[in-house]
Order: structure tokens, then sequence, then C-alpha cells
């Protein structure tokens, strides 16, 4: 059966955003799947905020089109799109009781009484407040208010819930709580979720896609483990964690890998379009082994000096130096980090196999 327009994707085309003479968004294409979870993922500044309140109607674009299920709804209103929307301040009511709260999108739609009572008693149960039903906002914790914005934007059932960066304002164990309690949300209502947020392992932990901006473009859209694993430029690769880039010379691109020369060894990596004879080859710290004898999947050894050890309890980042000064960083589990290796000025040899690095162009 054909999806609705209220159903569809949504699909942004070449959307441009500028506040005077400052460009905000530029030339932004991005289709979001009915039922997915995707997260807008960038730094401050980056365009992420001003793409959702666009999606939300909140702001009208420069250039490009907004379109559903066919459909143009650029030029609609936010009340008309019925979208979910869920603040970083939560924006409560600070009058109205965790019930009320719940109860005004039904009450301002006009359902009717009985129907508010039954959607809004199932929310509750939902999101566990029955005990918090009559407070007010100023008597709940930060996790408590979140679930009660959460609530609220979702009672109506709209077919599209955005995020502004809802848990800003928590700690940390409050934060990873909501992350858990915004999942399950999303398995059991199959809305569509947007959301934002600056925070890398949120995003990598709770989507179906993400969408990595910066300086108002969008760079790239994939998969948590495409982008992480597969970054196709050097600004996506370092965002999302830490890494390490070997710059190559000489680099022979093959059907089956491409190799090239670091100092005075040759490295290789899975085959990647990149033109001229020069690469940077990227892997990230946790796939690097200490090469402490033969190894059938090290297709790359490399030695390198120790120049700090952190121990992080399960884990120990060693800061290394090759034999040409470039750094590198390895991240073990501790129980395999070996007192030698621990040792500042210790000289070790490090491994990984091919198809845990990859390509990028030199100037990326």
């Amino acid at each position: 059966m054909p999806a609705t327009p209220e159903e569809a994707d949504v699909e942004a085309i070449g959307i441009d955003k500028s506040f005077g003479t400052y460009p905000a968004l530029k030339d932004v294409s991005l289709t979001i799947r009915d039922g997915e979870f995707l997260t807008l993922l960038g730094p401050s500044g980056s365009g992420k905020t001003t793409f959702l309140m666009i999606l939300a109607g909140f702001e009208a674009p420069s250039a490009g089109r907004l379109m559903r299920g066919g459909r143009d709804i650029t030029g609609i209103s936010a009340e008309e799109r019925a979208f979910g929307m869920v603040f970083q301040g939560y924006a409560l009511f600070p009058h109205m009781t965790v019930a009320e709260n719940i109860a005004f999108p039904l009450k301002v739609r006009g359902r009717p009484r009985a129907e508010i009572a039954e959607r809004v008693s199932r929310m509750i149960d939902r999101v566990d407040l029955e005990a918090h039903r009559n407070k007010l906002p100023a008597k709940l914790s930060g996790g408590q208010q979140q679930r009660v914005a959460l609530s609220r934007a979702l009672v109506f059932e709209p077919s599209l819930l955005l995020l502004d960066e809802p848990f800003s304002a928590l700690d940390k164990h409050l934060r990873g709580l909501m992350q858990e309690e915004v999942r399950r949300l999303h398995q059991e209502l199959g809305t569509t979720f947007v959301f934002v947020t600056h925070d890398q392992s949120e995003a990598l932990s709770l989507s179906s896609r993400v969408a990595i901006f910066d300086h108002g473009r969008l760079l790239q859209v994939g998969t948590p483990q495409a982008v992480y694993e597969k970054p196709e430029n050097r600004f996506v690769a370092e965002f999302l964690g830490e890494i390490n880039f070997l710059p190559l010379t000489a680099v022979d691109h093959a059907d089956a890998s491409a190799s090239g020369r670091f100092e005075d060894v040759r490295l290789c990596a899975p085959p990647h379009e990149v033109a001229g004879p020069n690469a940077i080859l990227a892997v990230r710290p946790e796939h690097l082994k200490l090469a402490n004898g033969v190894h059938s999947d090290a297709d790359n050894v490399l030695a390198a000096r120790v120049t700090s050890a952190t121990y992080l309890g399960p884990a120990t980042r060693l800061a290394l130096t090759t034999a040409g000064g470039t750094p590198l960083t390895i991240t073990l589990p501790t129980e395999h980090a070996g007192e030698a290796a621990l040792r500042e000025g210790g000289d070790i040899r490090v491994s990984w196999p091919k198809h845990k690095g990859f390509l990028l162009p030199p100037n990326s």
C-alpha cells in the first residue's frame, strides 16, 4: 500500500539560508525517510539547527524547496505541517500539571475529552510518570521534565518528531537514561525522528542515519557505521573520533588494494578513487595492535616510539611517534598493553589489517 502524503519521505532540495550576509546553509539536499531516526550532527554554527527550524516551519529558506509526498510544503506554516517538536529548554507550561501539559496539543486540536484522557494516560504510562501526573514542572527533575516534553510532542501522533539538542542540560547519567528512552519510543511508535546534536557518541548510538554538517554544508549522510568507518573527507573522519593520518606518496592503485610509501615502509588499504600519486591513509586508534610476533592479518606493520601512556581503566591510550616524527595514537585493552609498551621512550611495532584503513585525498 503506498504511503500517504502524511507518511511519505520529506525531501529538502537545494536549501539555502542566509541571515543578512551570513550564509547559514548552502545548497543542502537531503531525503528524510519515513520511520527513520536521522541525526543532524555538527559543531556549533554548522547549520544543523537552522535546517531543523526550516523543517519545522519556523524559518523560511532563502532558496530551495521542501517536498512531501509530491507536495511542496515550503510555504506551509508550522501549524499546518503538524510536526512534533521538542526544544532544548523543554518549553513546558509552568502553571500546568504534567497531565495538563501533555494534554495541551490535543485540546488545541479540539479532540473529545474522553480521547484526550485516554491518550494522556497512555503516554504517562509509557514514560513512567504516573506518580507525577499532578505535579507542576518545577517539582520535577530534569529527566522527568524531558519525558513530559517528549510525551507532549508525541501525544497527538505526529508523523515526524523534531528534537533540538534535547539532552544538553542533563548530566551524563540522566543523558544516558534519556537516550535509552528516546530509542525505545522510536522503536515502539515508528515515528520519524529528526534529532540535532553535537555529541558524536550520541549520534552514532541512536541513529539509523547520520547527516554531518559543517559551515552550512552537508558533508556526508550514511549509517553510523558507514560515516565512522568510511568517512568521505578529513573533517568527517576527525569529527567522529580520534584518528591517525599517514601521508602516502607513490600511491599505486590496483583492483584489490592500493598501496603507497610512508617513510621507509609501504602501507596498503582498500582501493579508493583518489587521483594522483599522493594520498592520506587514515586508521582509527582502536584498530591498531601491538605487533609482537607474526600476525596473520597484519597487512601493515610500523615501528614507533612511545611518548606517553594514559591509563583509562579498561583501556590504555598510547601516544607514539614514528621515526619521521608523525604522531600516532593507539587504544588497547589494558590487559593487552604489556609493561614494555607502557614505558615512555620504549620502541614498539604496531600493525593493522588492510581493510581497517581507508584512503583520503591529500587536500580533503
